[in-house]
C-alpha cells in the first residue's frame, strides 16, 4: 500500500468534514496516495459493504472521479395489462414491491401505475431495497416542500430515470445521494435564513442557485456577505448579482466568511478583488443583469 503525503485543498477537507465519516476520509487518503480502489477493502480492513458505502459518499461528494455509469439498458419496453397480471402471478419480489409501495403511498396501485413498477424492476434492474427507498425519499422530499399529498408514481418515476443517468442503482449508492441531498436540503433552509426568506419556498431557479452556492463550497455566512452587498449594490436581494460576486470569489478561493474578511484587510487588494466591485464593473453587471 502507497502511503505518499497527500495534500488536502481546503474545499475538499470542508467536504470530508461535513460527511463526518472515518471511514470516508480513510478511503479519501488511500485513493489519494495512489492506491488501486479495487484493494480497498483488503488493506484498510473494512468489509465491502463499508468500503461500497465510502466510495459512493465519495463520489457524491465529487471526491472521487469515475466515468458515470448510466444503467438505462435501452429501448424502453411498452408493458402491457397481461405482463402486469403475469408477474402478480409468478413474480413473489414483484408482488413484495407492489405491496410495500401501496403501504407507503397510502393507495391502491391501477394498472399503469402497477406498469411503472415493474419498469423500475425488469427495465432498470433496481432491486425491492432500492425501490423502497427511492419511494421513501420521494414521499419524504414531497413532505419537506410541504406537498399536501403523497408523491404520484409518475413522478417517482422522473426520479428514477434521473437516479439510472447517474448510476444510482445499489443500496449504497442511493444511501449516499439520499445523504447527500438531506444535508443539501438542510444547508439551503439555513440559507433561506440568512436571504430573509422565512414565509415561502425557494423557486426552482432560486433554488439551482443555492445549490450551485453549496457545491461551490460556500458556507452560509459567506452567503450572507454577498446578500448584503447585492442590496447595497441593487437595492433588493438580487440573486444574479449575488451569483456573480459568489462566482468571483469562488476564483479567488475564498469560501468562508473569515477568508472574505481577511481577504478585504489585506492592503493593495484589487478592487473587484474581494467582492467590492468599482464603479466599471458595477456599470458592467448591471448592464448584464438587464440582458438576463
Amino acid at each position: 500500500m502507497n502511503t505518499a503525503e497527500v495534500n488536502i485543498g481546503q474545499a475538499d477537507l470542508r467536504k470530508l468534514l461535513a460527511a463526518a465519516s472515518g471511514d470516508v476520509a480513510l478511503l479519501y487518503l488511500y485513493l489519494q496516495s495512489g492506491n488501486a480502489p479495487e484493494q480497498a477493502a483488503e488493506e484498510l480492513h473494512l468489509s465491502e459493504k463499508r468500503t461500497a458505502c465510502a466510495m459512493a459518499t465519495l463520489r457524491q461528494l465529487g471526491l472521487w472521479q469515475q466515468e458515470r455509469r448510466v444503467i438505462i439498458p435501452g429501448e424502453r419496453p411498452a408493458y402491457t395489462e397481461r405482463d402486469v397480471m403475469t408477474a402478480m402471478d409468478t413474480d413473489r419480489d414483484f408482488r413484495m414491491i407492489y405491496d410495500e409501495v401501496q403501504r407507503l403511498l397510502g393507495k391502491n396501485l391501477n394498472t399503469e401505475e402497477m406498469k411503472i413498477i415493474l419498469g423500475f424492476q425488469r427495465y432498470l434492474g433496481l432491486s425491492s431495497d432500492v425501490i423502497y427507498m427511492l419511494v421513501r425519499y420521494c414521499k419524504e422530499r414531497a413532505q419537506r416542500r410541504n406537498t399536501p399529498r403523497n408523491p404520484s408514481l409518475r413522478s417517482i418515476e422522473k426520479e428514477a430515470y434521473a437516479w439510472a443517468e447517474q448510476g444510482i442503482d445499489t443500496m449504497e449508492e442511493a444511501a449516499a445521494f439520499i445523504e447527500k441531498q438531506t444535508r443539501c436540503s438542510s444547508q439551503i433552509g439555513h440559507l433561506k435564513r440568512a436571504l430573509q426568506i422565512y414565509d415561502r419556498d425557494l423557486t426552482a431557479t432560486e433554488e439551482k442557485y443555492a445549490r450551485q452556492w453549496l457545491e461551490m463550497g460556500f458556507d452560509t455566512d459567506a452567503v450572507a456577505i454577498a446578500y448584503d452587498r447585492a442590496c447595497v449594490h441593487t437595492g433588493n436581494r438580487n440573486w444574479s448579482y449575488m451569483n456573480r460576486i459568489l462566482i468571483r470569489w469562488h476564483e479567488a478561493g475564498l469560501h468562508t466568511a473569515e477568508e472574505i474578511r481577511d481577504r478585504d484587510q489585506k492592503p493593495g487588494v484589487p478592487k473587484g478583488a474581494s467582492g467590492h466591485l468599482g464603479a466599471a464593473e458595477l456599470e458592467n453587471i448591471q448592464r448584464l443583469l438587464k440582458e438576463d
